[in-house]
């Protein structure tokens, strides 16, 4: 009989739910997708029923679920941590102390609770129960799925129970742990403290840190004194990439903050950012400090994991994982042959670690010695839809749509749209797995225009106008475009633009607004080149996404450039779209021109007048 495990995150956030069957990964999904609630924490109900449906498993059928961390060794790290603290932290501590006295010190009750609900009945028998350390979960997620046999295993985040960052070897079906960072050290921790500083939200504003990070004045004065006083009075890096915070500045062990703004303010030389305002040069300055310190951390660490394991190959998970502008530099650094990075690097992603644990480790199940391409099916591992829901969809609205012929006809026809300068949302087959949508729920442009970055940020997305787009290109053009050095299927590596396909940079860069670097035309393909003439590249092969493929390959023949500007179907605040229904109403709410679900192909401008009935209003930004 084969092993079913389901794997499960939750009750911190980013919740979800991931099943193994032999070790085969046949479904995952968030639990934010179907709650609409981003990062939701809650049990991942939906996500569970949904894994559960897509592999016909029966809930009674499982043989054992693996939550993706050890509760009682994370409150014994609380406990200690306020002990050590007092009387600091008294509030943090009367807030923290319910919901673990409620639910998570009787963690096994709420699973149970949970897939009874899942269920909607009783359990008729209670599968083998798994609780890997939260760092044995992501490095699994990382290590399992990858294509090597043997590789360093480098998990790098906020915190798990007690563990920030380790360094372990993988090898078969075995995981090594040989080195680890204790709370409150913490690079994530301190990646998140700069977040907050510079006004944007921890657990969600880091991309627009990394982001931002690009507009700052790269080798100026003004970059290295902010350097120079991180690493003078916030944080001591040792040679091997092992860190000390220094306490004095940081809030985050037992308080409601990230820092002590009050010191960050002196040490700086300016206060806090708070959301919303203008982005000053400063704050720019401040974020590529903070992202050169990042990713000479992580380069110390990868160096020392190649030391430890002597292998030459490399895994990489933990939220510092989605770090895609150090992933870059990471594989520039020529430190190991091979890297690979797994696409839910996240807590999400400790779901399908967790899993994997339980099956390899704690069950003994076999591993391939040999896997040409890594296990994870192009990440495209959640719900899909057909023609039969679209069709509802469609109905509900009154919405005016053709069908083409054939998958070439409908290629051919978005191609020539999207030529035109219109903006495509693309909804097909299975959702992605991971952050990053990956042309399955994507909003498409065409790269070459100049006003395409502009359009999407500010009357689709409706986020902030500095942050960049990434490129969806032909896995074997990649090269003509970018200084390549590996495939990038996942969209988690920066790629310098190659110097060819650059524009002359403005006279006076260094005293021009971030308006201006961000309009000003920085290569043949503007809307996908950052301010540093970087992308964060998506290399689409010829088997894992067909229609996306077809799309990209229709597009060159008209267009001459193989490549799409690829952001994932959402607007600020929302999680990635689900289903039809979604779907059409973030088409409907923005400045998207047309919206291909399938072989369905709605045009704006035929669409009755909308009239939203949960209201027009967008959520709250974060």
């Amino acid at each position: 009989m084969p092993l079913r495990i389901l794997g499960i995150s939750g009750f911190y956030h980013d919740s979800a739910a991931a099943l193994l069957c032999d070790g085969e990964i046949l479904a995952a999904a968030h639990e934010e997708r179907f709650t609409r609630k981003r990062h939701d924490e809650s049990f991942p109900l939906n996500s569970v029923r949904y894994v559960l449906e897509e592999a016909g498993v029966d809930v009674d059928e499982l043989d054992a679920i693996a939550f993706y961390d050890k509760p009682f060794l994370k409150f014994e790290r609380l406990l200690e941590t306020y002990h050590a603290f007092a009387p600091r932290g008294l509030l943090s501590f009367w807030q923290a102390m319910p919901i673990w006295i409620q639910q998570k010190l009787f963690l096994k009750r709420a699973l149970w609770q949970g897939l009874e609900a899942a269920a909607a009945r009783p359990l008729k028998r209670r599968p083998e129960l798994f609780f890997p350390e939260h760092h044995l979960s992501h490095g699994a997620s990382a290590f399992y799925p990858s294509p090597f046999n043997e590789a360093a295993i480098l998990t790098v985040d906020g915190v798990g129970e007690w563990t920030t960052t380790s360094i372990a070897l993988g090898s078969g079906r075995d995981i090594r742990v040989l080195r680890e960072l204790a709370f409150p050290h913490s690079l994530g921790l301190l990646y998140s403290a700069f977040t907050y500083f510079l006004g944007f939200k921890v657990n969600s504003g880091e991309y627009k840190l990394m982001g931002l990070a690009p507009y700052g004045s790269a080798g100026s004065a003004a970059v290295s004194t902010y350097k120079e006083r991180i690493l003078a009075e916030l944080v001591d890096v040792r040679d091997d990439g092992s860190l000390l915070l220094n306490l004095d500045y940081f809030d985050f062990p037992v308080g409601l903050r990230m820092c002590r703004d009050e010191k960050w303010a002196a040490l700086f030389g300016r206060p806090r950012r708070l959301a919303e305002t203008p982005l000053t040069q400063a704050d720019m300055n401040l974020a590529l400090a903070a992202q050169e310190v990042t990713e000479e951390i992580m380069l110390r660490l990868a160096h020392t994991a190649r030391k430890l394991t002597g292998s030459e190959n490399l895994v990489l998970a933990g939220g510092v994982a989605l770090n895609c502008t150090a992933n870059g530099k990471l594989l520039r650094e020529n430190i190991f042959q091979r890297i690979w990075i797994q696409p839910a690097a996240g807590d999400a992603g400790g779901a399908l670690g967790a899993a994997y644990a339980a099956y390899h480790i704690g069950m003994g199940g076999a591993r391939p010695a040999v896997r040409e391409s890594d296990a994870m099916r192009g990440s495209y591992l959640g719900p899909r839809f057909g023609a039969d829901e679209i069709t509802r969809t469609a109905r509900r609205h009154n919405a005016v749509f053709h069908r083409p012929e054939s998958l070439a006809a409908l290629c051919e026809e978005v191609s020539g749209y999207l030529a035109e300068g219109a903006v495509v949302g693309w909804f097909q087959g299975r959702m992605e797995w991971g952050p990053r949508s990956l042309g399955n729920r994507s909003i498409l442009g065409d790269p070459r225009r100049e006003d395409m970055q502009r359009k999407l940020n500010l009357k689709i997305k409706f986020r902030e106008g500095f942050r960049p787009f990434a490129p969806a290109v032909l896995e074997e053009d990649a090269p003509l475009y970018f200084d390549m050095l590996d495939d990038s299927p996942y969209m988690l590596v920066v790629a310098p633009v190659r110097e060819e396909l650059r524009s002359p940079w403005l006279e006076d860069s260094g005293n021009s607004t971030l308006l201006e670097r961000l309009y000003h035309k920085r290569s043949a393909f503007p809307a996908v080149t950052h301010v540093d003439y970087s992308a964060r590249v998506q290399t689409v092969n010829r088997t894992t996404n067909p229609p996306f493929r077809l799309l990209l390959e229709a597009f060159k023949r008209r267009a001459g450039m193989g490549m799409l500007v690829n952001t994932s179907f959402n607007v600020r605040g929302e999680p990635i779209v689900l289903n039809p229904e979604q779907a059409y109403r973030c088409f409907m709410r923005t400045d998207m021109d047309y919206l291909v679900m399938e072989d369905f192909i709605f045009r704006k401008s035929e669409q009755p007048l909308w009239r939203d009935a949960e209201g027009d209003k967008l959520p709250d930004p974060d």
